[in-house]
């Protein structure tokens, strides 16, 4: 299986990360209304380990390509993967809005999520969908226990 891999830079990858971060960066620097985001965790083991797999998605999306990956255009997983980065758009939206429901927590909780999923199954790299499961149960996790339970 290792044989249809390659070491390669993918600017698509990087480029995903980078947009999935924006509204991360912007909550950085500029806190919401009811910005329940910036209490304490009480998953904090799984929280270290969302983040090591985040880090292991970002590293295989980014530096691992598939020989057998086509050029990147328009396919319906890449519409799906934009869909999700939109959903993921709108719910930051609605959390600067002061909304913290659970729909809200959940969107931006699982569209980041599936956007990395989907661009992983598009690019052929499977590699990259095992620590993108579990960076998305992890996450996931994170999200139900701390803010919607």
């Amino acid at each position: 299986m290792l044989k249809k891999y390659r070491f390669g830079f993918d600017i698509g990858g990087l480029l995903l990360f980078l947009i999935i971060m924006i509204p991360n960066f912007i909550w950085f620097a500029v806190p919401a209304p009811n910005d329940i985001l910036r209490n304490h965790s009480i998953t904090e083991t799984i929280d270290a380990v969302a983040s090591v797999f985040q880090v292991i998605m970002i590293i295989c999306l980014c530096i691992l390509k598939n020989r057998n990956q086509s050029k990147i255009h328009i396919t319906p997983l890449i519409i799906i993967t934009l869909s999700s980065c939109i959903l993921y758009f709108i719910s930051w939206m609605f959390y600067y809005g002061g909304i913290t429901n659970a729909f809200v927590i959940l969107g931006l909780t699982i569209p980041p999520c599936m956007a990395f999923l989907f661009y992983s199954l598009d690019r052929k790299n499977v590699i990259a969908v095992v620590p993108t499961i579990v960076f998305t149960i992890c996450h996931l996790i994170y999200g139900i226990v701390n803010y919607i339970v």
